[in-house]
């Protein structure tokens, strides 16, 4: 069975993934709050966790392998959009949790097993608030419910903060009510419109980090192998989620296995609105993005580094799956499901998701051109899926107006990077056997060139990983020649 390891923010390493049960293996990830178009940085973490569930399924059995992500549809932004538009939230969540579906079916997202809603787990979030005020590890206060930090010794260990830390630094809400400044709320008063339900603590509606605690416990039981999310949620979202949990079921409970993705910028910069560079997934496929194309720019890049989003990248990308489509077509390179999936590609996924990784080496398959290997760059792609093979689906940008012009840059795009993907590789087995032979000159050299290029050279102890940064210039490795 293929050895999978995962970096596990929880205790900092990474570790061979053993799940609990190999027969009911469980992964919970942190979806949209629903009340707009999701923009790219929500899509990242769907498409990470899309990859790890197609390994997870690849491994173990579709069968034995359930994968949820919840939508929260309770939420003061939801709430002000109905106040805005004089709309229900009901119509307004419904609306957004159909686009939500429809954008990220079109990166090539698989459905998760299940899709809770939080307005559907009020009960269980009601009772586990209910056992943490039992266990002393909660208490009401004028309509509220809120969890004493104190009461959790290893609050703090996910995002390696101490609480004296998090209350210097914090912007918390300073109440009366509250004990310590850090204690969150889990359960809190409604008026007005606001949505509510009936509870021990009066008419209210539940904080935001209880909910996939008690949708988790109620789905997975008490533990389970996976949890996962964007990084802007280790703190407090998931920090808060596991005190919540571990104090109310145990100290060895919930998520065994941690895992987040890094943010995601736009040409360099953070997205913002008021930069002008924020938009939404829907934004990009409208403007003639394929799905296969945003998701191939995602894969590109490591999942634990930030990713750039830029229109060069956008470019090279729907120039490779074009590139890769027109082989396969040229070649009717027949597909079998059945087949194995190519030990490399295999195994660099496996290797904590190292998708960047795998894309080199589906590169490597394209370049040999058998129909053997043309089959095993399909089979890589699917597994990252990516689906090539249909070029009426991998279509280039429509600022690109003419046929002349998409074959112009098709072909110059095309021998271009074939060349220099050649020549990297090359080079880095050349430094290598500089470094073997003590030819420290030379291979700082290669190193140099490298970065001047924008070739990013990682080397780990499984090897050499490169990618190429939005500033790619292949001139600049010209001197080495």
């Amino acid at each position: 069975m293929t050895k999978i390891k995962l970096y596990n923010t929880k205790t900092k390493t990474k570790e061979v993934f053993t799940p609990l049960d190999k027969d009911n293996v469980r992964m919970y990830v942190c979806g949209p709050t629903v009340y707009d178009r999701a923009h790219i940085g929500n899509a990242r973490p769907v498409v990470v966790f899309d990859v790890l569930f197609r390994l997870l399924r690849h491994v173990y059995g579709t069968d034995h392998v359930t994968y949820a992500r919840n939508f929260t549809d309770v939420d003061d932004k939801i709430n002000t959009k109905a106040e805005q538009t004089g709309r229900s939230i009901r119509d307004i969540t419904d609306e957004t949790i159909g686009w939500f579906l429809d954008d990220m079916g079109a990166l090539g997202a698989l459905a998760p097993n299940e899709a809770p809603r939080a307005t559907e787990y009020i009960p269980e979030m009601i009772a586990m608030i209910e056992e943490l005020i039992a266990k002393g590890h909660a208490y009401g206060a004028e309509g509220h419910a809120l969890f004493n930090v104190n009461s959790y010794k290893h609050y703090g260990a996910l995002s390696g903060r101490s609480v004296d830390d998090m209350i210097a630094g914090a912007r918390v809400e300073v109440a009366p009510y509250k004990r310590n400044p850090m204690d969150f709320v889990l359960w809190k008063p409604s008026t007005g419109i606001q949505p509510g339900w009936d509870s021990p603590w009066g008419y209210g509606r539940p904080g935001w980090h209880i909910e996939c605690s008690a949708m988790s416990r109620a789905l997975f039981g008490e533990t389970f192998d996976i949890h996962g999310g964007g990084l802007d949620l280790q703190f407090p979202h998931h920090e808060n989620e596991i005190a919540q949990s571990c104090a109310c079921c145990g100290e060895d409970t919930f998520a065994k296995v941690w895992m987040h993705n890094e943010m995601l910028q736009v040409e360099g910069k953070k997205m913002s609105k008021s930069l002008g560079n924020f938009f939404s997934v829907r934004e990009l496929l409208d403007k003639g993005y394929a799905g296969e194309v945003i998701r191939f720019v995602f894969l590109s890049t490591h999942y634990s580094k930030p990713m750039d989003w830029t229109e060069k990248k956008a470019r090279e990308a729907e120039a490779t799956l074009r590139k890769w489509s027109i082989a396969i077509e040229s070649k009717s390179v027949a597909f079998y499901s059945d087949e194995p999936i190519p030990s490399d590609i295999l195994n660099a996924v496996a290797d904590d998701l190292n998708t960047s990784l795998a894309i080199t080496k589906l590169h490597s398959y394209y370049k040999k051109g058998t129909p053997e290997d043309l089959q095993k760059l399909r089979l890589g792609c699917e597994l990252l899926g990516l689906y090539i093979g249909h070029m009426d689906q991998i279509r280039l940008n429509k600022e690109l107006e003419s046929e002349e012009q998409k074959g112009d840059l098709f072909l110059s795009d095309i021998y271009n990077e074939k060349d220099s993907f050649e020549f990297i590789e090359q080079l880095i087995l050349e430094r290598a056997e500089a470094k073997l032979q003590k030819n420290y000159a030379r291979a700082d050299e290669i190193r140099t060139a490298f970065t001047n290029a924008g070739v990013v050279v990682t080397d780990t102890k499984d090897g050499v990983v490169w990618e190429l940064s939005s500033s790619f210039d292949p001139s600049k490795l010209e001197a080495l020649k």
